[in-house]
């Protein structure tokens, strides 16, 4: 780490705590060691099954960036090959499907383009000059084209006319006119006019074509037509789309620009994948029902009739990502108890698990996540992960056998002491409700000391953590504290009645004797000291930690990230509002301001005596900083000891650079620090 980053961090944690941050022993996860960690994420297996391309990413201490390069590996010896390994980056793999060439989208040319590389040639071809960033990277079958949707821009909306500036003068900026409904986005600020479109492009270069048109957006996972002269896409084409957001159908373009319509049921249909032979398409269904958490469906439809029939209905979890890996059988992925699991499908519904170890892609909290890719050979790649290590890249078939192929951390973790994650299941002090958590416990741990805890709640809420790598707990567990995290009612990977649980109830007192119980079974494991117990969490539970402290007056002191104070003032405010007021909520909140204002922790604050810091994005679109400086100029007018950080430059994911990370947990840890006993 640079000494400038180092001395900006140390300067800023001064008011806090005297905690030596880059001075300690090395033996747990050390705030420096952030930038040092590497994850695999989007491997893709060749069509012979003889290599993998995936995506490298580390983080520059220089730039404070994550930093994407593309490397191979061979199946059978192992050994990595760096294809494209610099200060650029180099993401979306895809192999022809004659397995000669890999198609990818990189910066290295000074803009986001499209690139093709030959292998046997060792050659790479720019192809593409385009303006906007392109995604669904995607290779018809003969491997003489590709396809990809891209925004294309329109002209802002004009009111007045003004008259012309003369030569030379210098005029304010002009007026933004804003006529849409969806007009802003977290991370991107104002929505710019335009619609996202597919296209095509020869392999070898040329201009691309846009083949869809309309002022709908088309976008998500493309299938290409057996014969290489049509798409297969999902879009929401309903004339006001902005209001439907859970809808979506599938269609059909071809190289005549003719768009047909291929599903019409209620929800959403996308994710469409063809069989090898192309007799059969694989997609996904979610239901248009106006509910919070809704379980994907998998749909097998007949090309020829068009005929569909739903796989395993009753399958009570979220089907993700379908790939054939033969005539009768597919490789999907679904989040059970915690975990993502790797698994395979036959058009009768039959599910045969795999690995339950899909993880790996998230460095900061224990999120489920991971990536995979399958072969018509039935080998598939996947990322590889566990709790005390980020994603490798890992090869198994639909027979089931895993080989570990990268050790992308040993380097900096083989000689770390992390803390060790154990599972702890316990029932809810509200209706017995059973929850399923788990604690980790700091390096050298000694079941005969007492140990402050520190329960960090996850967001969402229709989200989940598990037993997976997580930076952030691992630096607080390094710090001596023993860290508790659970999935709460609501959460996903439990079926769709225990997500429902939270209906037009986030935040209540039900979510929070979730979290309350879980704090008293750890108790009862002897080895926490009842007088040191802290609160956390971010975005949902940035709400829930807020709502948490206007209920209770154990914890020390609290950290809120991130959070909604004050429900009817957030979805008017924030860049959700479209999906959150129908979807979690009875109706618009001028109609229901009681129920609205019964969810916000603003209405608890008069409670509230815990000391406690809010952290918050300046450029949060999606918890606006609004809400944050609500509840603090409450706490203030009430004078509770509290602080309010912002961090410059963040959007809602405040931890997206590895200094914003760092500066996160150091801020938290110090906070802490101050109120143990």
């Amino acid at each position: 780490m640079s000494f400038w980053l180092k001395r900006t961090l140390h300067c800023s944690l001064l008011a806090f705590s005297a905690l030596p941050l880059f001075t300690q022993a090395s033996t747990g996860l050390q705030a420096s060691d952030i930038f040092e960690l590497e994850y695999a994420s989007d491997p893709q297996i060749s069509p012979n099954g003889k290599k993998i391309i995936y995506v490298r990413n580390s983080n520059d201490v220089m730039n404070d960036s994550k930093r994407q390069n593309l490397w191979l590996v061979d199946t059978q010896s192992g050994e990595q090959t760096p294809l494209f390994s610099d200060q650029n980056s180099y993401y979306q793999p895809r192999w022809s499907a004659d397995g000669r060439k890999i198609a990818f989208v990189s910066n290295v040319s000074g803009s986001t383009q499209v690139h093709v590389h030959y292998l046997d040639q060792n050659r790479t071809a720019l192809l593409t000059q385009l303006n906007t960033g392109i995604s669904n990277l995607t290779w018809s079958p003969d491997s003489k084209w590709l396809a990809f949707s891209q925004k294309v821009s329109q002209k802002p909306a004009v009111i007045a006319n003004m008259p012309s500036k003369p030569n030379g003068a210098k005029w304010s900026e002009p007026a933004i006119v804003i006529d849409s409904a969806y007009y802003q986005a977290d991370g991107q600020g104002l929505v710019k006019p335009g619609y996202r479109h597919i296209f095509v492009l020869p392999s070898e270069g040329g201009t691309p074509r846009q083949l869809t048109s309309g002022n709908y957006h088309h976008s998500g996972k493309l299938a290409w037509r057996p014969d290489s002269r049509g798409i297969v896409f999902s879009a929401n084409r309903i004339a006001d789309w902005e209001y439907k957001a859970l809808e979506g159908d599938l269609f059909e373009v071809d190289f005549a620009r003719n768009i047909k319509q291929l599903t019409s049921f209620a929800g959403k249909e996308h994710s469409p994948s063809f069989s090898e032979n192309g007799k059969q398409l694989a997609y996904l269904s979610a239901s248009g029902e106006l509910n919070p958490y809704r379980n994907h469906k998998l749909n097998i439809m007949n090309w020829q009739s068009k005929t569909t029939n739903m796989i395993a209905k009753d399958f009570d979890r979220s089907i993700q990502n379908p790939v054939w890996v033969s005539s009768s059988k597919l490789a999907i992925s679904y989040d059970d108890h915690g975990k993502r699991k790797l698994a395979t499908i036959t058009t009768k519904g039959k599910i045969n698990d795999l690995s339950d170890s899909l993880s790996g892609t998230t460095l900061g909290r224990p999120y489920l996540s991971g990536h995979f890719s399958a072969n018509y050979d039935g080998e598939i790649t996947f990322t590889k992960g566990n709790s005390q290590r980020p994603a490798d890249v890992a090869l198994t078939s639909i027979k089931g056998k895993v080989s570990q192929l990268t050790s992308l951390n040993e380097d900096l973790l083989a000689h770390k002491s992390l803390g060790k994650v154990h599972e702890l299941t316990y029932n809810s002090s509200f209706d017995g409700e059973q929850i399923q958590g788990w604690y980790i416990t700091p390096p050298n741990f000694d079941p005969k000391k007492k140990y402050p805890l520190l329960l960090e709640i996850h967001g969402g809420p229709h989200l989940a953590y598990g037993p997976h790598f997580s930076a952030e707990l691992q630096r607080y567990a390094a710090q001596g504290y023993v860290v508790f995290y659970d999935n709460h009612r609501g959460s996903s990977s439990y079926g769709e009645r225990f997500a429902m649980l939270l209906k037009y109830k986030y935040s209540s007192k039900e979510d929070f004797a979730d979290h309350n119980s879980g704090v008293d079974a750890m108790l009862k494991t002897g080895f926490i000291d009842e007088k040191n117990l802290f609160i956390a969490g971010g975005s949902a539970g940035g709400i829930a930690t807020a709502y948490a402290i206007g209920l209770t007056d154990r914890f020390n002191a609290a950290v809120v990230v991130k959070p909604v104070i004050n429900w009817l003032s957030k979805v008017l405010t924030a860049d959700s509002g479209l999906i959150q007021i129908p979807t979690q909520f009875p109706g618009m909140p001028w109609d229901h301001v009681d129920h609205y204002w019964q969810r916000s922790p603003l209405s608890l604050v008069g409670n509230v005596t815990t000391p406690t810091m809010l952290m918050t994005g300046e450029e949060d679109l999606r918890t606006p900083m609004a809400e944050t400086e609500q509840f603090y100029q409450a706490l203030k007018h009430r004078k509770i000891d509290s602080v309010l950080v912002k961090i410059p430059g963040a959007p809602h994911g405040i931890a997206g650079r590895p200094s914003r990370m760092i500066s996160k947990i150091e801020h938290t840890l110090a906070w802490f620090e101050k109120y143990k006993k």
